[in-house]
């Protein structure tokens, strides 16, 4: 049986492959220097520029005087959740934050409840905006919260997942701070009743 020549390797595909493989072992590393602009796409508003010059890893020192029960910073400029763990683990996530500067809060707060499969409820504010607003809207996909929440000190502020995903890296919400469903529930695992949180 004649043996057949082994088929030579295609450069561009091989090329796309060790490209795909790195990508997918980098893309954790979200503590890592990102490029000072990142380009997207959406189908309604077509190409969006967003600044990500500020998105870089903190020291927790210059924020916290420990790290007793964890640490959350939300810097609203750059748009972005710093997470240290008691034991120093340091962590990463893009986030939604305020739509505006009436709207966002800043300050020293804590985690004072954590809930998997939160309700959410418009406060009085929102349902003035738009009257048309459920009540109450329960667990599921189509709840603002998302898959988790960690409620904050502040009466309605909340640090929480959502569903949709073109919200994260804006001036997006009402007041809460918005992560990845994936990202919130890193978070949530991490977090204790206690974590100490940092709005600046």
């Amino acid at each position: 049986m004649k043996e057949r020549p082994m088929r030579k390797l295609n450069r561009r595909a091989l090329l796309l492959t060790a490209s795909a493989a790195t990508a997918g072992l980098a893309a954790p590393a979200l503590s890592q220097t990102l490029p000072d602009t990142v380009q997207t796409r959406s189908a309604l508003s077509g190409t969006t520029r967003h600044n990500t010059a500020s998105f870089r890893s903190h020291d927790w020192r210059p924020f916290f005087s420990n790290l007793r029960n964890g640490a959350i910073l939300v810097d609203i400029e750059s748009r972005a959740l710093h997470m240290w763990q008691e034991n120093g683990g340091y962590h990463l996530y893009p986030s939604s934050v305020p739509s505006s500067e009436q709207l966002t809060r800043r300050g020293r707060t804590r985690v004072v409840q954590k809930v998997v499969g939160p309700t959410w409820r418009p406060t009085p504010n929102m349902r003035r905006r738009n009257p048309e607003w459920p009540a109450v809207v329960g667990p599921g996909p189509n709840n603002p919260l998302g898959t988790h929440a960690l409620y904050l000190g502040w009466t309605y502020y909340r640090i929480h997942g959502t569903h949709d995903t073109r919200k994260i890296g804006r001036r997006s919400s009402s007041g809460c701070i918005g992560l990845y469903n994936e990202h919130i529930a890193e978070v949530f695992a991490m977090t204790r009743v206690g974590t100490q949180v940092l709005l600046i």
